[in-house]
């Protein structure tokens, strides 16, 4: 029987080295890139449309952005990216595109009912679901702090 030391020693030879700052660079890099093409969106249709203001830019360039990853997920590139980026991949709105269409397409064998509309929110549904959550918690806390003062 392996003492504790001698498990650790053993362990430390065996597991695989950490590429944690590999990942991490690249996370960072890609999710800045994505968070970049995104302003440069808004950017562009704030030259189109000078009248805009900024919550109109802002549903346009949303609007954009999941499309572009949506679209990019059906081609497979957006796979691609995230298997390098991680969580840089994932955290914009793009990621959100990404797991909507991913399992709608992994389904679509299944047909049009039981197969893409059943999968579509597999991955996307319990975030959608906490969101709404959390917002109401928090609007509710908003709420009962706002009529204590």
């Amino acid at each position: 029987m392996l003492s504790k030391t001698e498990y650790l020693e053993l362990d430390k030879k065996i597991a695989p080295k950490s590429k944690e700052g590999r990942t991490l660079f690249f996370a960072f890099v890609v999710g800045g890139v994505i968070c970049m093409i995104g302003q440069g969106v808004s950017d562009l249709f704030k030259l189109v449309i000078p009248a805009a203001d900024e919550k109109l830019l802002g549903e346009i360039t949303s609007t954009v952005m999941i499309f572009l990853g949506a679209i990019l997920t059906g081609f497979g590139i957006y796979d691609k990216i995230g298997k390098h980026a991680g969580a840089g991949s994932i955290v914009p709105i793009t990621g959100f595109a990404n797991s909507v269409v991913s399992p709608a397409m992994e389904y679509r064998s299944e047909g049009v009912v039981f197969g893409v509309m059943c999968k579509m929110f597999v991955i996307a549904g319990p975030i959608i679901v906490s969101g709404v959550a959390s917002s109401i918690l928090v609007g509710l806390i908003y709420w009962f702090v706002g009529v204590a003062a």
